[in-house]
């Protein structure tokens, strides 16, 4: 009873900021201005949602992000899997070094790699008017590269699928070797329908990392049509006036892929994290 009764504080504690962001995005000025704040609007603006999508160009911000996501997402699914298949069951020399160098990788904090992947975006050669040297233009600043392949791939995503090819029995590729079967298909067709977990655990992360990312597009790109959602909110935010419906309008807009997407994969998010230190 009472773990139940702390579960449920936590859980208040957590949903009330969206319920505040919700009931925001549906106040007009006056709602939001009155002191002492009131919890629902005196008047109902609905409007809002059209007028912040009419504020700035909401859909093209939205398809960036939504391309972005579901790119990186793909890509570290295949390289992903077949990384931690590798380091899980196929033996070959420095297998263990390889390993750790990907839990390394993880203890590396995100914010500590940006100007390092900030250079090595503007110095990439034969791109942006760069010559074979990195020199002399701006690289992958400003193009799809730059927003797709920096971040694709993920330590954590080879970490957790090789926890899991490590559950399987050893029993179900050597019944597949026996029946002729090659390394990779006993990867594709054998053991990788039996990681559903861990592709949803994968998938889920990976697309809410992107979709929320803001430091990295904020600074590669300049284009308008290449900014993303969560830069986007941004133009709610000006030096005289923040306009504070739309900008809560714009957050549960960008809110509810990722709600829709978690409720979809809720039982195998679970799962995945659950038993992903099973070996």
């Amino acid at each position: 009873m009472v773990l139940h009764l702390l579960l449920g504080g936590g859980a208040l504690v957590m949903i009330v900021p969206f319920v505040w962001m919700i009931l925001t995005s549906l106040k007009s000025r006056a709602d939001i201005a009155a002191y002492p704040p009131n919890l629902l609007p005196d008047e109902w603006v609905w409007s809002n949602y059209q007028a912040a999508l009419d504020y700035a160009p909401f859909g093209t911000y939205f398809r960036n992000s939504l391309l972005i996501a579901i790119g990186h997402t793909v890509i570290n699914l295949m390289l992903a899997t077949m990384a931690g298949y590798a380091l899980a069951r196929v033996p070959f020399r420095g297998r263990t070094v390889v390993f750790m160098a990907v839990l390394a990788m993880m203890m590396i904090p995100t914010y500590t790699k940006i100007v390092p992947q900030y250079l090595i975006a503007k110095g990439m050669p034969f791109f942006g008017g760069n010559d074979y040297l990195g020199r002399g233009g701006y690289g992958w600043l400003d193009s799809w590269w730059v927003l797709i392949v920096p971040g694709a791939l993920t330590p954590f995503a080879i970490f957790l699928f090789r926890q899991f090819y490590l559950s399987l029995p050893r029993e179900l590729e050597e019944a597949a070797r026996i029946d002729g079967m090659g390394e990779f298909g006993i990867f594709a067709r054998v053991m990788t329908p039996l990681v559903k977990p861990a592709i949803a655990t994968v998938a889920l992360v990976t697309f809410e990392n992107s979709w929320n990312n803001f430091l990295w597009p904020l600074l590669v790109t300049t284009r308008d049509d290449l900014r993303v959602i969560q830069v986007g909110l941004a133009a709610f935010q000006q030096a005289e006036r923040t306009e504070w419906s739309y900008l809560m309008a714009g957050s549960t807009l960008a809110t509810v892929p990722m709600i829709v997407l978690f409720l979809i994969a809720q039982r195998y998010f679970v799962q995945g994290f659950a038993t992903a230190g099973i070996k």
